[in-house]
């Protein structure tokens, strides 16, 4: 018999205690955005828009889960229905920006092994970006399977096979570098 889950903890949030909130996390919200997003424009569109359904949502927050669960939900949901909108919109494919995994260390820019690796991001699917992202950026698997709305076991597996998928893509762009092949970093 599965146990009911608790009530929720929904304590209605003000505006200062709100943006307090989208202070404290902005740095993840514009990593996602940079994720996402090529152009400046785009990203603040994207950025603006995800200030706006965390305001929306705010009432259903649960206090009994992290913050950044609730804000990485609305963030990476609002940026990937943005991405598919604007890729039908657009030819070519929006690419992650070099600066989306480093921005919120705000160093002066990625190496080249760095830069290679982001490309490999950049070629998979936007679901699957998104837990790559989500797990580079130190989140476990449960929060994660809470985030993306799929299982904790189904996490482990697809981050199993999209490490070994990019290991690939990573060790191909290299060597291609390296003979001055075609797949050159950007």
């Amino acid at each position: 018999m599965i146990s009911p889950k608790p009530p929720a903890n929904n304590v209605p949030m003000d505006a200062q205690e709100f943006t307090k909130l989208v202070q404290r996390h902005a740095g993840l919200i514009h990593k996602i955005a940079y994720a996402y997003c090529r152009d400046a424009t785009d990203r603040e569109d994207v950025i603006q828009e995800v200030a706006l359904q965390l305001w929306r949502s705010r009432h259903r927050y649960d206090q009994r889960y992290k913050e950044t669960t609730w804000i990485y939900r609305i963030a990476l949901n609002v940026a990937i229905s943005f991405y598919r909108r604007e890729r039908r919109h657009r030819e070519g494919r929006l690419s992650i920006d070099p600066h989306a995994i480093t921005i919120a260390a705000e160093s002066a820019g990625p190496g080249e092994r760095v830069e290679l690796l982001l490309c490999c991001i950049d070629d998979l699917g936007a679901l699957d970006k998104a837990l790559v992202l989500l797990y580079l950026d130190g989140i476990d698997h449960a929060s994660i399977a809470a985030v993306l709305g799929i299982s904790v076991s189904n996490v482990g597996t697809k981050l199993l096979r999209l490490k070994n998928k990019l290991r690939l893509a990573f060790e191909q762009r290299e060597r291609a570098n390296e003979s001055g092949g075609s797949h050159a970093v950007r």
